[in-house]
């Protein structure tokens, strides 16, 4: 993403500049040449040098107070990502007891979510874009630093390194030497500094955001269904322009507590699995879920025998069965054999209905039994849906708030009474999915933001700007702690040269040997952290 600019800095060096070597009292006017091959090309831009230099005089004595408070930022990044490096090599001789991954993924900025395997082609968009913009920072940066200090640009060039994009500023490398050491590291330091202001920027941002743009969408109500493929389970039962409501009654106010309410009900039903298989024919109120039958209801079943737990049920039909209770609050257990002769006895019951009726046991995520296992009354029995092996039963209620009934005068969007409301007003409803539970919360794209006017495609907007600046923050981030460590070619290296300089102790060959040094073993180490990452995310 990053391309050397510069030779290293150094008193009493001899080097060979690859950049032309004059100094102008305004920046050059020269012809540029683009670069194409079959691995690289760029595009020279020098339209913008004049602009650049003169910004950076007119406001030197600002910037370089800027530019100053980069230099402590910075040297305490290279100092912090160098403690990592250590940490990393004690983790690779086992001398410490801690998260390597998590060591490595803090050196890089790391972010699964961002640098994932399974990109889309949108997310690799966003992940295009957002790299234009954090290089562009980057480079912008160096490049107003050198003209706060009176080096102009020579150009500015956007490339495309393999499929890697990138932006380089080229400047004047002899002006650069007669720089004094601190001056040298303001322009050194520059982009890392800037990289981390767009860090802060677009984190602030993103928390303001709902204040933002709540003139004209609703934050954190119901998360809104914006894309539903059609491999989703969910295809034919939500649409574009949905809110869910809830999931196993705990209402769900965004697309994060969507994902975290499934991996919960996930989590619990995976613990509750050896227990239920304990018992033959007849469940026990342990994390399961369960639904107060009416008897009336259970007599109308068609009620079969199962062999071998092998299901016999219509297709438009579910299987249910009788559930032990477990009342703290009374001193004998409910037996829910005075009612059933048959303990292997199961039930055929039509989901749609049931799902309307008081629930039972200790498996939702809400507490509704209050310390009770059992809800039910006299005259009704509780009784469990029985899952596929690898499946999990859950209700989801949703709201459709931009159809045509909902949107009739008098009507309530988002009614909070539950499923009876939805039926009344046509404006929702409740069904249950089984399946495979992350699969299908994966499966459906959703945002916290809904559009106060109607649901069109400027519903997709705060997504775009959410996943935007996401994918800026994290890029800069790696390209701050990329740039900050000691390795060879990147912002670290000059850094860590120039900083040597001021430890007059040191003689010249001293100081080159622990540069060596330094940047030696940070680019193993860095190294050998990166292909850690990309093995563990990716092979």
């Amino acid at each position: 993403m990053d391309e050397r600019r510069w030779r290293r800095h150094g008193r009493g060096q001899a080097q060979t500049s690859l950049l032309p070597l004059r100094t102008p009292t305004r920046p050059p006017r020269t012809t540029l040449s683009n670069t194409v091959s079959c691995c690289y090309c760029d595009y020279k831009i020098s339209a913008l040098n004049t602009p650049l230099y003169h910004f950076g005089r007119k406001q030197a004595k600002s910037l370089k107070i800027w530019f100053s408070i980069g230099v402590g930022f910075s040297l305490t990044a290279l100092l912090g990502v160098t403690l990592i490096l250590v940490w990393e090599l004690g983790n690779i001789l086992h001398l410490f007891h801690g998260s390597s991954d998590l060591s490595s993924s803090l050196l890089f900025g790391f972010s699964p979510q961002v640098y994932g395997s399974r990109l889309s082609v949108a997310d690799a968009g966003y992940l295009l874009l957002s790299t234009l913009i954090s290089v562009s920072v980057h480079e912008f940066g160096h490049s107003i630093a050198a003209a706060s200090e009176g080096i102009p640009t020579e150009y500015i060039a956007i490339f495309l390194a393999v499929l890697f994009p990138g932006a380089l500023v080229a400047l004047n490398y002899e002006l650069l030497e007669e720089l004094q050491p601190f001056t040298a590291l303001r322009v050194y330091c520059a982009g890392v500094w800037h990289n981390a202001v767009c860090c802060a920027v677009c984190a602030l941002v993103l928390f303001l955001l709902p204040l933002i743009l709540s003139p004209f969408y609703i934050h954190g109500e119901s998360p809104m269904v914006l894309d539903v493929p059609s491999t989703s389970p969910l295809s034919g039962y939500l649409s574009p322009g949905d809110a869910i409501v809830s999931l196993d009654g705990k209402r769900i106010h965004n697309d994060r507590e969507w994902m975290e309410t499934t991996a919960l009900i996930d989590e619990q039903t995976l613990q509750s699995s050896n227990l239920s298989k304990s018992f033959e024919g007849l469940a026990i109120v342990h994390q399961m879920k369960g639904y107060c039958v009416p008897t009336s209801v259970i007599e109308e079943s068609n009620e079969m025998l199962f062999i071998e737990n092998q299901s016999a049920c219509p297709d438009d039909l579910t299987e249910f069965v009788a559930v032990q209770c477990f009342n703290s609050s009374k001193s004998d257990n409910v037996n829910i054999e005075d009612g059933i002769s048959q303990r292997q006895r199961r039930h055929c019951l039509n989901a749609k209905d049931v799902v309307k009726l008081n629930k039972c046991g200790d498996g939702w995520v809400t507490e509704i039994t209050k310390g009770s296992s059992c809800l039910c009354s006299q005259e009704e029995y509780c009784l469990n849906p029985v899952p596929l092996p690898g499946s999990i039963w859950v209700e989801i209620t949703f709201a459709s708030p931009y159809s045509p009934e909902c949107l009739q005068p008098g009507r309530n969007s988002f009614p909070a009474s539950g499923a009876s409301d939805f039926s009344e007003h046509k404006c929702g409803g409740t069904f249950v999915f089984v399946g495979d539970l992350i699969s299908m919360a994966h499966s459906v794209r959703l945002t916290a933001y809904q559009p106060r006017w109607g649901f069109s495609f400027s519903a997709h907007l705060p997504n775009i700007l959410e996943k935007s600046l996401m994918y800026t923050f994290h890029v800069s981030l790696t390209l701050a702690l990329l740039n900050s460590l000691p390795v060879y070619f990147l912002d670290g290296e000059s850094i860590l040269e120039v900083a040597l300089c001021h430890f007059t102790s040191l003689s010249p060959r001293k100081r080159a040997k622990v540069m060596r040094a330094c940047l030696l073993g940070g680019t193993l180490l860095s190294t050998l952290s990166f292909m850690r990452i990309f093995f563990i995310n990716f092979w």
